[in-house]
């Protein structure tokens, strides 16, 4: 699991989260992901939510330089 640190907090329930921890994808991750959801930008979010272990609307709200730091933490871990 790795921690990452956000720049630009984003609220969940009124609260700023200011770190996010993100899990090791396995293979029904990304199955999930894509029954969920319709277009690749839709699967990369849910499956972000997933390994995040929070809704969605988290990863939707968050920074575009923020999300770029899950995407590429997520590769680091197919790498």
């Amino acid at each position: 699991m790795s921690e990452i640190k956000l720049e630009y907090p984003v609220e969940v329930g009124g609260v700023p989260l200011d770190k996010i921890n993100m899990r090791r994808p396995k293979v029904k991750d990304q199955l999930v992901a894509k029954k969920s959801s319709k277009s690749q930008d839709e699967i990369e979010v849910q499956l972000f939510a997933n390994l995040c272990e929070v809704a969605p609307a988290v990863i939707e709200n968050m920074d575009m330089k923020d999300y770029s730091k899950l995407q590429k933490e997520y590769r680091s871990f197919l790498s």
